[in-house]
């Protein structure tokens, strides 16, 4: 997903904006990526290690046992001459999330995102305890009556 050294300065940029904590880092790039790419704790927190270790970005007290991070002069003067890079991660980040969503018919409502994906779960969940025939027709029933329903809908427009 990123170029050499992208990652760095994209938590860079995002620590320039507010003190986080991995876990908030994380969760913002997954924003700016629409949902569509959350980069790993495996790959976040060796980066923030780093930069610490570096003296980009310091250690803050945070919320209980979490490590918050926080922007220092040394991080700043090194994003100051890349901030249009840093921007343009931003936007292909965007674009990529965009692009996904589209390719995928994903809609941008947060509430049938859930829904679907709580339908998948509950089918996987189910079909993994095994479904006999008379079980699967049960399901198939339910879910084409649902796809009636949806069809019948009237648009609020």
């Amino acid at each position: 997903m990123f170029a050499p050294g992208e990652l760095r300065l994209l938590l860079l940029l995002l620590l320039d904006e507010q003190d986080r904590h991995g876990y908030e880092l994380i969760k913002a790039i997954e924003e700016l990526a629409a949902g569509a790419y959350a980069p790993s704790p495996g790959v976040v927190y060796p980066t923030l290690s780093l930069l610490v270790d570096e003296g980009m970005i310091a250690e803050v007290p945070g919320e209980g046992a979490r490590k918050a991070f926080t922007m220092t002069d040394a991080g700043r003067a090194e994003l100051a001459p890349r901030l249009e890079e840093a921007k343009a991660v931003v936007q292909r980040l965007g674009d990529f999330g965009k692009a996904r969503a589209e390719a995928e018919g994903r809609t941008g409502s947060p509430p049938l995102r859930r829904a679907m994906a709580n339908l998948m779960i509950a089918l996987r969940q189910r079909a993994g305890r095994g479904l006999d025939e008379p079980t699967a027709h049960q399901i198939a029933d339910i879910l084409d009556e649902a796809a009636r329903k949806i069809e019948r809908l009237e648009s609020a427009q």
